[in-house]
């Protein structure tokens, strides 16, 4: 590689570190490095803000977005208290029976919305199920953490690494969920047999404290029954959206965005305050990213990172579908699976382009987002 290519990847492996210590915020690391890469004159402005191949991935900005919108008004709703009391009413305080469905609640939403506003939304609700049942709270937020990485896998917006698999891919919203949802549901099952043996010391509970879950109402949840009606439509109308795109070729990143326009039209709330629930860190980040790797992209590093990966598999199907799923699940559970997927897109895309057969049915592609989500 050229000298300046081997600045560029010094600069990435920099801010990987940063990321991966948090030794500073994850957002001036990823923008600070992609000031260093302007600066330096790696990219020029037109291939860090317009280039496909090498700039801001402005459908994967506007995607999440527009989805960050559309949970910010529904869950000024109160529906996902609603859903989180109304399962632990089911399971009438039964300590597994309402690990199940709060797990249930969790993957099911993180796979229609954002997995980690999931989590924020349900956990409050399980602290107080859990205190009024006199459960330990701790293995039913594990498992619902868990649970999010699991369902968030099943769709195109579940989680934020497969938005940027189906833009660099060009997959859809359904390749998702034909090829990825029913790995998930098998997931799922495992995962709720396999908590009922690691919980089972804390899914002791009293039987006579199910009298106190059982008084929650779960209606008084609901703070906004009329935009909880009108944000149900225009999320059925967004998921239509999705649904239909190979067939309409309108993006998903408009579907969401005029989606997230719409309701924000319909919503008695405050503009400001909706946009004050973006997680503008989030997107910066994101943009940082982007210019990074486009970096590394510009310069030939990933080309040469995929031509490592050929050599050490031969382009064989098996081992090398089994190296992206094994050290992308490794990778990802020590350090943050967005800059992750961010890089490793481009190489994977290189290794589709050498050798057709990987990219059969998507098939490097799901590896890649099984192991990292």
């Amino acid at each position: 590689m050229t000298p300046i290519a081997w600045v560029a990847v010094g600069l990435f492996v920099g801010v990987y570190v940063l990321i991966a210590t948090e030794r500073i915020h994850r957002v001036a690391a990823a923008l600070g490095g992609a000031a260093l890469v302007l600066g330096f004159g790696i990219v020029r402005s037109e291939e860090a803000f317009y280039s496909h191949e090498t700039g801001i991935d402005w459908d994967v900005i506007f995607l999440l977005l527009g989805m960050m919108l559309v949970v910010g008004v529904i869950r000024r709703t109160g529906v996902f208290e609603f859903l989180a009391i109304r399962s632990a009413k089911l399971a009438r305080g039964r300590p597994y029976r309402v690990l199940v469905l709060l797990v249930l609640v969790t993957a099911g939403a993180s796979a229609l919305l954002d997995n980690v506003t999931t989590v924020l939304l349900v956990a409050p609700v399980t602290l107080l199920v859990c205190d009024r049942l006199g459960l330990n709270p701790v293995p039913f937020l594990i498992a619902e953490a868990l649970a999010s990485n699991i369902g968030g896998t099943a769709t195109l917006v579940g989680d934020p690494p497969n938005i940027i698999i189906a833009s660099r891919a060009g997959l859809t919203f359904t390749d998702f969920l034909v090829h990825l949802a029913p790995i998930v549901l098998v997931i799922l099952g495992a995962f709720l047999l396999l908590a009922r043996f690691l919980f089972r010391s804390a899914l002791v509970g009293d039987p006579t404290k199910a009298d106190a879950l059982m008084a929650l109402d779960e209606r008084e949840a609901i703070t906004d029954h009329r935009l909880l009606r009108r944000s149900g439509v225009v999320l059925a109308l967004i998921l239509v959206g999705f649904l239909l795109q190979r067939q309409t070729g309108v993006a998903p990143s408009v579907v969401a965005i005029v989606g997230a326009g719409v309701l924000i039209l319909l919503s008695p709330l405050r503009p400001q305050d909706l946009v004050a629930d973006v997680e503008w860190e989030t997107l910066l980040f994101f943009m940082g990213l982007f210019v990074l790797v486009g970096a590394l992209v510009h310069v030939g590093a990933l080309q040469a990172l995929a031509d490592v990966l050929a050599d050490a598999t031969g382009g064989a199907v098996g081992p090398t579908l089994t190296l992206m799923v094994v050290a992308s699940a490794v990778i990802s559970a020590v350090v943050d699976n967005i800059p992750y997927v961010a890089a490793m897109s481009p190489v994977v895309e290189s290794l589709v382009t050498t050798y057709p057969a990987l990219g059969e049915d998507g098939a490097l592609w799901w590896a890649l987002a099984l192991g990292a989500d």
